[in-house]
């Protein structure tokens, strides 16, 4: 088992950044890859970012690509996602997730633990 915690949401400004940790506890961190998804009110659940077990790899999306990073520090068990340049349609709540596995996926069916959720909310 893995827990997450997610940490660090709140309003902000349009064209402003915030950061997101989310902290895992439980089973063997360093062997997870990780992801990001948010889900706005009224809208699927969308993947957001995500980084392999390493931190060699990373897949994001487009909406985010050139905005957003997904540093993680396994000596700390912590994924972040820095956010910068943030729009309005950005505001969701953002989520960390877990596979079992170390490669990357950008399907949410494919993540296996999931943290409880940050609200994001970016004025314009």
């Amino acid at each position: 088992q893995v827990q997450l915690v997610e940490s660090g949401g709140g309003l902000v400004q349009a064209g402003g950044s915030l950061r997101l940790s989310c902290a895992a506890s439980g089973r063997t961190f360093s062997n997870n890859a990780m992801g990001w998804f948010r889900q706005a009110p009224g809208k699927e659940r969308e993947f957001v970012v995500a980084i392999n077990w390493s931190g060699s790899s990373t897949s994001y999306s487009a909406s985010v690509k050139g905005r957003f990073t997904i540093p993680r520090d396994n000596a700390k068990n912590t994924v972040y996602l820095q956010m910068n340049s943030l729009k309005p349609e950005d505001t969701a709540v953002y989520s960390c997730a877990a596979r079992s596995y170390q490669l990357i996926s950008t399907l949410p069916s494919e993540y296996h633990y999931w943290g409880q959720g940050t609200q994001v909310t970016v004025s314009s």
